[in-house]
């Protein structure tokens, strides 16, 4: 008889690096790897649901779907098969011999950063699979493709210690068994009892039923009792289901090891009949800002489940919603390419934006401990969101936080409807300043007018905010207005009045004339204010150009800028105004105002073309 012939594979560097962190370090919770492996054979059979719609023999005479447990003391072994999907060759190296996903070296440098909710991490990148060494000395997968023939089965098998082997098989039966050898110091896990608890704590509510192989002690026989409900908790009436069980379902669904912050759950019936189940998560996933981050719902239509992480149902910037939508409108055999340009699709999806929307603004009318949390973790993401659905934009804007002015904090806590109702009495517009840091927007000279006359602002210092704005034109009918841009209706707070009318000493018009004189072309105007109260000048942006943040995002993204000219404003109540005011000597007065021309530069953009000159023109006057 011809003896199989058995390939050693070395792992994957990233793979010998993980599975050397589990073992050594990783895992303080063990039982989670049990949550793992039945996941992933929970999975294996919804993806043989899915395939058997179009190739119903994949079944092989055998519908009768489940996952198994059974334990032997002598042997010192704990065996989960499934008759799920299987794997082929190929699958077992791509699958368990490397990662796959990008993103791989972040996600250890994630892991070995916190020692803490490491759990998590595991379970959110998908490679629960090598949980299993945690507690085993030796790892044997043997599994056959659904469709091959039984000789085209695969034996897997791996210490964990930098190389696997691969054998050709015969296996009669579909599907994957993983026999785990466990290790002397783990021999809990070889307790029915122990597995039952770990079982109903994690995996109660697959949809899959997991059965335990039992000893009938009265009649000595072996016996199969099923340990899990199996049944789709979002098809259960909501009167029947407990908090704890909607915190359950949402974990094993996510992996996520903290409690959600609310969930949605509805059943709709009418012209479109569907399930929604949506979660709000505590926390955002480590790798939400990356480009290959899934997201998304899982799909199921009438209960058979389809994909995972289906994008097309809500915006991206609802990306960190969880949960699953199961409709009875769509065919079985939907693609994503279907899905796209389904006109179910776009109806579903308008109905679940207003239904997370509708769950937001509950939490933040209900619970304002708990929506800070959700904005501490989420805000960055919601606010993506005034671009990118004007349809909803008056419900988004209600759902915003900032930071402002008057709170003297850099937590974004205020709401735009709690700055209308403080509003001072004389201003009629919902004023804002964008910068890098709030160190430096609390600190401008722009704002210096607004604390004379107790008028909150809204500071903004995150880099999305200036894209925001642009989508942000008013609210509750209180337009927005940028205080570093060109703003007329400030005039009746300030004295400008006496400019307009002329009534400026004889000094400060030629003043004006003689810095005009001076800075030629390199602003847009030379002009004096009285917004100014402890600054000698100020730059703004006129009010249909380019502000300097918007600017500073187009260059970091390689896009071209045109050159800003600003308006050059200048405090004729400054001492140093005054006093350059009275210099006859025009290339020192011309030196003065070019070197407050540099300062505010400086004060507005964070940097100067030629540092060194501005440095060169101060020690230039200290000296006369």
């Amino acid at each position: 008889m011809k003896q199989n012939k058995t390939q050693v594979y070395n792992f994957q560097s990233e793979v010998k690096q993980l599975l050397h962190l589990m073992i050594h370090s990783l895992y303080s919770n063990k039982e989670i790897f049990l949550r793992e492996l039945i996941s992933n054979s929970s999975d294996a059979i919804d993806k043989l649901r899915f395939s058997s719609i179009s190739l119903p023999e994949l079944y092989e005479n055998d519908t009768d779907v489940k996952i198994q447990i059974s334990i032997n003391k002598a042997q010192k072994t704990l065996i989960i098969s499934d008759n799920g999907i299987g794997m082929t060759k190929k699958d077992t190296i791509d699958n368990l011999g490397t990662i796959a996903k990008s993103g791989t070296k972040s996600f250890l440098q994630s892991l070995k950063k916190i020692k803490d909710k490491k759990n998590e991490l595991i379970g959110e990148f998908g490679v629960g699979f090598y949980s299993s060494f945690i507690v085993s000395d030796k790892v044997s997968v043997r599994t056959r493709f659904a469709g091959k023939k039984p000789n085209e089965g695969i034996l897997w098998e791996s210490s964990g210690e930098g190389e696997y082997s691969i054998t050709d098989i015969i296996k009669k039966t579909r599907g994957t068994e993983i026999t785990l050898f466990l290790k002397k110091e783990e021999e809990e896990f070889l307790e029915i009892w122990r597995i039952k608890n770990i079982i109903s704590k994690y995996s109660d509510h697959i949809t899959v039923p997991v059965y335990i192989q039992n000893y009938d002690e009265k009649n000595k026989t072996y016996f199969w009792e099923q340990i899990n409900k199996a049944k789709a908790l979002w098809t259960l009436n909501k009167s029947s289901i407990n908090d704890n069980e909607y915190k359950d379902f949402y974990k094993h669904i996510t992996n996520d090891q903290n409690d959600p912050l609310i969930w949605s759950h509805n059943h709709v019936e009418g012209n479109q009949e569907y399930i929604s189940l949506l979660y709000i998560p505590e926390k955002a996933a480590w790798d939400i800002w990356n480009r290959d981050n899934k997201h998304g719902l899982k799909l199921y239509v009438k209960r058979v489940y389809i994909m995972d992480n289906s994008q097309e149902f809500l915006p991206n910037y609802l990306r960190f919603i969880r949960g699953l939508i199961d409709s009875s409108d769509l065919p079985l055999n939907i693609s994503r390419e279907i899905l796209q340009g389904n006109s179910v699709t776009e109806n579903l999806k308008k109905a679940l934006i207003k239904r997370s929307l509708n769950m937001l603004t509950k939490l933040a009318q209900e619970n304002s401990e708990k929506y800070q949390i959700f904005w501490n973790q989420f805000g960055l993401v919601l606010k993506e969101g005034p671009a990118e659905d004007q349809e909803n934009l008056n419900k988004i804007a209600h759902l915003l936080r900032f930071a402002s002015l008057k709170n003297n904090s850099s937590e974004q806590k205020l709401s735009l409807k709690e700055y209308i109702n403080n509003m001072n009495p004389k201003q009629d517009k919902i004023y804002y300043i964008t910068s890098d840091s709030h160190e430096s927007a609390k600190n401008s000279p722009h704002l210096e007018l607004f604390k004379k006359n107790n008028i909150d602002v809204l500071l903004l210092s995150d880099r999305i905010d200036e894209w925001m704005m642009n989508y942000l034109i008013e609210f509750e009918g209180k337009k927005f207005q940028s205080i570093s841009k060109e703003d007329l209706s400030l005039n009746k707070l300030t004295e400008e009045k006496k400019i307009k009318n002329n009534e400026l000493p004889n000094e400060m018009i030629d003043f004006l004339k003689r810095s005009k004189k001076a800075l030629g072309d390199k602003v847009k105007d030379v002009r004096l204010t009285y917004r100014l109260t402890e600054t000698p000048c100020v730059l703004l942006s006129d009010s249909n150009e380019m502000t300097t943040q918007m600017a500073k995002l187009f260059s970091a993204a390689g896009q071209s800028v045109p050159e800003l000219k600003y308006i050059f404003e200048i405090n004729p109540n400054h001492a140093l105004i005054q006093k350059i005011c009275s210099i006859h000597n025009e290339n020192e007065f011309n030196e003065w105002i070019k070197l407050l021309l540099d300062e505010a530069l400086l004060a507005e953009k964070g940097n100067l073309e030629n540092p060194h000159k501005f440095i060169s023109r101060i020690n230039k006057l200290l000296l006369i």
